[in-house]
């Protein structure tokens, strides 16, 4: 299922497996200036190559190497066989074959399948990519994935963010995902001069930093609070219940790879100034 929204010279495809005549776990991809940002999920891949026909579409920019961002890559690049592919190189090895670098859990490959193989060059912090008529600015932004990138047209103030910022209060997390980097990553893109950000999924921000900076100070908050229980000796699982609210629906589909305690256990791993001897089995992390 594909929705498709301009903004201005943006346009936005929202992409999702359909099931049961409805678009489930939305991700999003943009086009700007003859470069595509991120490409949807596989089940999504054909549909948004029809959406794409006949668009002159060079570059494809992919903010990180999870299966819903890169899925319809080489699809595309078969459909216009100019195209060239850019993501960090930590993504570009996953990407090269997926299947191998990164097994799916089984809620993963109901909702967005196996992404196909394909190539792509690095791309690094400091970068800069230049689109038809424009550029965008390479940010290394680590936190969901160890990979992630964001995408900054400074002129304009747009900022592309991948799923560094899709707004909410989080209540969980995915287990591989480092919480004190995702906070870091956030304060830095705070301090940018931003007028639009368009995320990897939910609503378009005008204006966003004080969006951002609430999410900063929630995590911080939270954070502190994680760590407060923690010196007191509670356990993972008492602070998840003290913390985190109720039990999620999207806990028991994703058997726990999703969750309220992953997102604690990630608080608890790697602390700011954790003494460099301290290693996360000393915290009470069961």
């Amino acid at each position: 299922m594909v929705k498709v929204t301009r903004f201005g010279e943006v346009v936005r495809f929202d992409l999702a497996r359909t099931l049961l005549g409805k678009g489930r776990y939305w991700t999003t991809a943009y086009y700007f200036d003859g470069t595509m940002i991120d490409t949807g999920c596989p089940f999504s891949a054909e549909e948004l190559v029809r959406e794409v026909a006949g668009i002159p579409v060079g570059k494809i920019l992919n903010t990180h190497s999870h299966e819903d961002h890169f899925g319809a890559n080489r699809k595309l690049q078969r459909s216009h066989p100019e195209i060239q592919i850019f993501a960090h190189h930590q993504a570009l090895e996953v990407m090269s074959d997926p299947r191998r670098t990164q097994p799916l859990h089984p809620y993963r490959r109901v909702l967005w399948g196996w992404p196909d193989a394909c190539q792509g060059s690095p791309l690094q912090e400091g970068d800069t990519i230049r689109t038809a008529h424009s550029q965008l600015q390479v940010l290394y932004t680590p936190g969901h994935s160890r990979d992630h990138l964001c995408f900054l047209e400074p002129a304009r103030g747009w900022l592309f963010s991948g799923d560094l910022f899709v707004g909410g209060k989080d209540r969980a997390l995915r287990s591989e995902s480092d919480i004190w980097q995702i906070i870091a990553s956030l304060r830095r893109v705070a301090g940018l001069n931003l007028s639009l950000l368009f995320p990897g999924s939910a609503r378009v921000r005008e204006n966003p930093q004080a969006e951002i900076g609430e999410k900063i100070a929630y995590l911080e908050d939270l954070g502190s609070k994680v760590l407060d229980l923690n010196a007191q000796g509670r356990s993972a699982g008492e602070i998840v219940r003290e913390l985190c609210g109720p039990p999620m629906p999207i806990e028991y589909i994703t058997l726990g790879h999703f969750s309220r305690k992953q997102l604690v256990l990630s608080y608890l791993r790697n602390p700011p100034l954790t003494p460099p001897t301290e290693s996360a089995a000393a915290l009470r992390l069961m």
